[in-house]
């Protein structure tokens, strides 16, 4: 169950991804949380550099990776506003990260670009379970969903 806390992180996840839609970028935005709610980091996109392994879950987990105990890392939660992609949730794996909770599913995502008419990304859309089988998942967050549609709807919507 996602208390009033975690829809905090959430809603700041959106509001990171909106950062990056403002800056040309692919609206993802993700938070990473310690076991006492303390927020140790925050990113969102930086794809539009080029360098599509610029996610902010990836790079979340390798800053997770240098500078938090395995323990600290198993207790954290990592808040996001879509589903892990398999680069990233293999990164949150291998890790050893805690929990995620996302707002909008990598199946919502899928169907949000078809109806847009954007061709297929390179890399196959998976849920996380499917790639990271032991790493505890919560979402989609329906109240938050719509909010993320509509800045993909955004950033692909001709200019």
């Amino acid at each position: 169950m996602i208390d009033e806390a975690e829809l905090r992180h959430l809603r700041r996840c959106v509001e990171l991804a909106a950062e990056a839609l403002e800056e040309g970028d692919e609206p993802f935005g993700s938070v990473l949380v310690a076991a006492d709610g303390t927020v140790l980091g925050e990113d969102h996109n930086r794809v539009a550099s080029g360098d599509h392994t610029r996610h902010p879950e990836f790079e979340l987990a390798r800053w997770a990776a240098a500078n938090m105990t395995p323990e600290e890392r198993a207790a954290a939660t990592v808040y996001t506003s879509g589903e892990h992609c398999p680069m990233c949730a293999a990164a949150h794996a291998w890790v050893g990260l805690g929990r995620i909770v996302y707002v909008s599913s990598s199946e919502q995502l899928s169907a949000w670009l078809a109806e847009l008419g954007v061709p297929a990304p390179p890399v196959r859309t998976l849920p996380i379970h499917e790639i990271a089988p032991g790493v505890v998942v919560e979402g989609p967050v329906p109240a938050l969903a719509e909010q993320v549609h509509d800045l993909h709807r955004r950033f692909h919507s001709p200019r």
